[in-house]
């Protein structure tokens, strides 16, 4: 009765489009890496059947395991996360790897799981209050535990992925000044490198005056827009310092030649311009499955993994990458509204993670790919080659899945 019943109560909706999301992206791999001599599409199908007893080991699990065990698996993430800087293989300048034989093992992949699971138990239980600052430095510092240990690896993009926690927890109660925070400090950042400090100073000292002046009645306080004045100009003037002496050089070659500063198409941008020219060639429908003259060709970089899209856009063209688009789109939207229709905290907020850790990740990469963001390492789900990262991903969804199949009311 109880195997009927997740049958029954499973969205099979989202089984529908993981299942098709995870075909496409075989059928990629294998276009991108056909003439390799790596075996990279018979490892990537080999991943992809694990996948299956995988799904079916987590349905098998009570749903109410995962919340009782939380804070024990986010316990595990973590400690597997420093177990790196002790046993982890280097690839690449990065310690990201567990190396068992032939296949490596990413647990960052799997601290994305831990810690929405972690996150939700803890507003779920006596349902915190955001409001309170304690509160609000406790759920933080479960969202930045494991970006600690991400970041000296080092895994920026992976460590990126963290920021959308911030947005979880505004829909459950954080109040909207760390969010306009976080924005403004991005913006504030960008405008430094574009324009001089100088000119950006002034932009802030003209912004905040006009907001003082049109809240006049209700705020007169002058001391606290000064206050916030000079901790703008401070981070401002301190931009370019840390941009030259803290960022490593080929994270300034990929923001100036973002920016525009730079251009260096047969170095640091070799795999940007590449993965352009690639999407552009397909035209409206595409070159047609394995005849992408680019990716038979070899020249994007890493094509089978971070740039991935670029053989959808080439093979597939504008239609094909936009029903591709359209399946992830499509994909978060059903887990959005799963998670508004769940009975309890803990599996509604595990749901917002699950969307904003797959939008995040799919927003970044094909913002990546098409040359509006920094290239940073940031896998497409269920396409990208590697089986952490398939795992991860699965793991993520299902786990939710499982979730919203327990719940006792049918819609």
């Amino acid at each position: 009765m109880k195997n009927q019943s997740i049958k029954k109560n499973l969205d099979w909706t989202c089984v529908i489009i993981y299942s098709v999301l995870v075909i496409m992206g075989w059928l990629n791999i294998y276009s991108s890496s056909l003439s390799s001599t790596e075996g990279t599409y018979e490892k990537q199908l080999i991943f992809i059947l694990l996948t299956i007893p995988l799904i079916f080991i987590i349905l098998a699990i009570d749903g109410k395991f995962y919340e009782k065990y939380a804070s024990i698996i986010f316990g595990v993430a973590l400690l597997s996360l420093v177990g790196l800087f002790l046993f982890g293989k280097t690839i690449a300048g990065q310690r990201c790897w567990y190396a068992i034989g032939s296949f490596t093992i990413q647990p960052s992949e799997f601290a994305k799981a831990a810690t929405s699971l972690a996150l939700a138990k803890y507003l779920s239980d006596s349902q915190i209050n955001l409001k309170d600052v304690n509160r609000q430095i406790q759920a933080l510092a479960i969202v930045f535990l494991p970006v600690m240990l991400i970041l000296p690896q080092p895994d920026p993009g992976s460590a990126l992925i963290y920021s959308v926690f911030i947005i979880v927890l505004y829909r459950e109660g954080l109040p909207a000044w760390y969010v306009w925070t976080g924005f403004t400090t991005i913006l504030l950042f960008v405008l430094t490198l574009v324009l001089e400090p100088q000119y950006v100073i002034l932009i802030a000292l003209l912004v905040i005056v006009l907001i003082h002046i049109k809240s006049r009645i209700a705020d007169r306080n002058i001391v606290l827009s000064s206050i916030l004045f000079v901790v703008i100009s401070v981070f401002v003037l301190s931009v370019n310092y840390v941009f030259e002496n803290v960022f490593k050089q080929h994270h300034r070659d990929r923001f100036n030649i973002l920016l525009g500063k730079t251009v260096d198409l047969k170095g640091i941008g070799y795999n940007t311009n590449q993965s352009e020219i690639a999407i552009g060639s397909g035209g409206w429908i595409g070159k047609g499955f394995l005849e992408g003259t680019q990716t038979k060709g070899g020249f994007v970089p890493e094509q089978h993994t971070d740039y991935i899209f670029t053989t959808v856009g080439e093979e597939w063209g504008f239609a094909g990458s936009l029903a591709v688009i359209a399946l992830f789109v499509g994909l978060f939207l059903r887990v959005i509204y799963l998670a508004e229709r769940q009975k309890t905290i803990f599996s509604r907020v595990y749901g917002y993670c699950v969307a904003g850790i797959l939008f995040t990740h799919f927003f970044v990469n094909i913002a990546m790919v098409i040359g509006i963001f920094p290239t940073i390492g940031v896998p497409l789900p269920f396409f990208s080659y590697g089986g952490s990262g398939l795992w991860g991903f699965t793991i993520l969804l299902f786990i939710f899945l499982k979730m919203d199949a327990n719940k006792v009311n049918e819609w």
